[in-house]
């Protein structure tokens, strides 16, 4: 179990004041610290939207301008499927986390909350970005590599110095993208203990 100071301060300070505080008071300050917690997971979420979105739009952008290339546009129409996909999925998940259900009081709100996040984060697919990150990025970065070569897909591919160059930097990128991958899936699995320990404590309130 992780250490978390944040929520050691919290409930130190909410202890020292217990008397002090009314149950309303004492569940406003709950509600605060819980929509802290919900807003790093929806600014993750977010930058993923942005980023899905920037890369659609250069997708489109690119394949609109390189229509005589078929094997660059079916590349492009793969990579756009699954960014589509990601896209929805993450708007998705923020309008899941956002919505408000104010006829829901505090402990039964983060109980639902905390349910979506360990389906996503600890549920059946929840490792299936070990499978496609690797195909997300080569994809990806054949469209950027070939588009700015300003040659044919196939005639890229048939180049030494860009072949040596994909072949060198390919791993490389999927081993630093691996890594923020797993940084972000443990920066969020922590939110997600910081959850579900406030929601213990709220039962046992």
């Amino acid at each position: 179990m992780m250490e978390n100071n944040d929520l050691q301060k919290l409930w130190k300070g909410i202890n020292t004041q217990i008397n002090e505080k009314s149950k309303e008071e004492l569940n406003l300050l709950l509600a605060s610290k819980t929509r802290q917690i919900m807003g790093r997971f929806l600014f993750i979420i977010g930058i993923s939207v942005f980023v899905s979105l920037g890369l659609l739009i250069f997708l489109i952008v690119t394949s609109l301008n390189r229509q005589n290339d078929l094997i660059y546009l079916i590349n492009n129409i793969l990579l756009g499927m699954i960014t589509i996909l990601s896209l929805f999925s993450g708007i998705l998940s923020w309008q899941k986390l956002q919505n408000k259900d104010y006829d829901l009081a505090l402990k039964a709100w983060l109980e639902v909350r905390i349910s979506l996040l360990s389906n996503w984060l600890k549920g059946k697919y929840s490792r299936l970005y070990i499978f496609l990150i690797p195909l997300i990025y080569a994809l990806t970065v054949l469209s950027i590599h070939v588009y700015f070569e300003n040659q044919l897909f196939m005639q890229v591919l048939k180049t030494e110095e860009s072949l040596v160059g994909l072949i060198v930097g390919i791993p490389v990128g999927l081993y630093v993208s691996y890594f923020a991958i797993r940084k972000i899936r443990r920066y969020e699995l922590n939110n997600l203990e910081f959850l579900e320990d406030l929601y213990k404590r709220l039962c046992d309130l």
